[in-house]
């Protein structure tokens, strides 16, 4: 018993120290990405701009770690007359969602904008998606376990079905991220991504218990 606790203690030390080393990764990485892919941000504010009324992009008031308050920016995907519910899903097919945005939202482009999200400090590039203050003033103990690291522009949740996730699904993910976090767990999840980009995320939904995760959570 005591060497597991032993155990248990030195790997939550090592995912702290892990943590630190992941900021300097964040910012090297998305100071990168920005100058690389700098034809993409051109052509995606351009389709924006030209396909639909309305600005380039999408900022709204999402809750990082401990809570804390912050505006994320995305592309704007959405009609602009679209009254925002904060109850509701917005699937890829949602009527509200342009034909540029269902693009944008199909490849992940329309997130790309929250890489100075990332140089901010605000999110990282891997960890649990930051959601609107009016989920996080209801969530219970268990959920609130996901604010205890940076959210990111990617997730365990997101790369294992997303949406085609119940919400209860994706916070078991998510905290079991918060619980392993660690360099192979997110080399993993940022390798999958791509093939989430190329298939889609309904390829990969697979409720909690199914994944190689279950039995590990705890």
């Amino acid at each position: 018993m005591q060497s597991l606790s032993r155990s248990l203690v030195a790997c939550r030390l090592i995912g702290v120290i892990y943590l630190t080393v992941k900021r300097g990764l964040d910012i090297v990485v998305s100071l990168a990405l920005i100058a690389l892919l700098s034809p993409v941000w051109l052509a995606a504010s351009l389709a924006v701009k030209c396909s639909s009324r309305g600005p380039v992009l999408f900022v709204q008031e999402r809750c990082g770690q401990a809570g804390r308050r912050f505006p994320l920016i995305k592309y704007r995907t959405m009609r602009v007359d679209h009254v925002h519910d904060p109850t509701e899903i917005v699937a890829l097919r949602h009527p509200g969602v342009t034909w540029v945005g269902r693009i944008l939202r199909r490849t992940k482009v329309d997130e790309l904008p929250q890489l100075f999200n990332v140089l901010a400090g605000h999110m990282s590039l891997i960890g649990p998606r930051p959601t609107i203050p009016e989920q996080v003033e209801q969530y219970d103990d268990f959920q609130r376990r996901r604010l205890e690291v940076r959210p990111g522009i990617i997730g365990l949740a997101q790369v294992n079905g997303n949406v085609a996730l119940t919400w209860d699904e994706r916070i078991r993910y998510d905290v079991y991220y918060v619980d392993h976090v660690s360099a192979a767990l997110d080399l993993g999840i940022m390798l999958k991504s791509g093939a989430v980009v190329v298939l889609g995320e309904e390829r990969f939904a697979r409720p909690f218990d199914a994944s190689p995760y279950a039995g590990r959570d705890g």
